[in-house]
């Protein structure tokens, strides 16, 4: 399931906004720029939702600095139709830009046009001698056929999708064991990725794909 933050100040629009992704997309939602930060530093998303105007900062400054580190998608929420605001939004690292009031089912067109890349994209990973089929469900070493289970599958394209990054333990269980959290402990997950990496051939005591970030969670760094 794809990850939105929706970084909006009023709370009956973010709130609105949730209830009609929600079903299809797994959502968070910020506030303020502070918040949104913090929310960050600690997990992955695979698209923002960004207003533009906030009591504590500027939406397109805050796409500036979140463009120097990230790629993720961002659609900018603004009140400002003038053309020069709307340039200078695209400019600054948007991927589209939507201006209020508008229509939820335009969103989630606009939303859904967004992340069909990013779904098409990850169905089909090669990485070194490994190569991964999601839609098929075929994972390969090699030669070798390699047999994850639903649960091991969710983990690894969770993990290739945010490669090079440093995932959090909450941000797997949610993504892994969806809607189930609350009967899922750490443990679950640490064997979930103990059971991966024998699979994948991956050295426990000095992995190379599957690198534990002591503190914060798990990253898949073999690019």
């Amino acid at each position: 399931m794809n990850r939105i933050l929706i970084v909006e100040d009023d709370k009956n629009l973010n709130n609105g906004i949730k209830l009609a992704l929600g079903k299809e997309y797994y959502c968070m939602q910020a506030f303020t720029l502070h918040s949104a930060r913090d929310i960050l530093k600690e997990q992955n998303f695979d698209l923002l939702l960004l207003d533009v105007n906030f009591p504590d900062g500027d939406g397109v400054e805050f796409l500036t600095e979140f463009r120097k580190t990230n790629n993720t998608p961002v659609i900018l929420l603004t009140a400002n139709k003038m053309e020069m605001d709307i340039v200078t939004g695209l400019e600054s690292g948007a991927n589209d830009y939507i201006t209020k009031p508008f229509s939820l089912m335009v969103l989630r067109a606009r939303v859904g046009v967004q992340l069909r890349g990013e779904r098409l994209s990850d169905e089909k990973v090669r990485c070194g001698d490994f190569y991964f089929d999601f839609e098929k469900m075929e994972f390969m070493n090699g030669s070798h056929i390699i047999e994850l289970s639903k649960t091991e599958q969710k983990l690894l394209r969770c993990l290739l999708r945010n490669k090079g990054k440093n995932v959090c333990r909450s941000q797997l269980i949610d993504e892994v064991w969806q809607g189930d959290t609350e009967f899922v402990d750490e443990h679950a997950l640490t064997v979930a990725v103990n059971r991966l990496r024998t699979k994948l051939g991956d050295n426990q005591s000095d992995p190379q794909y599957i690198k534990t970030i002591y503190g914060i969670g798990y990253s898949w760094v073999k690019l």
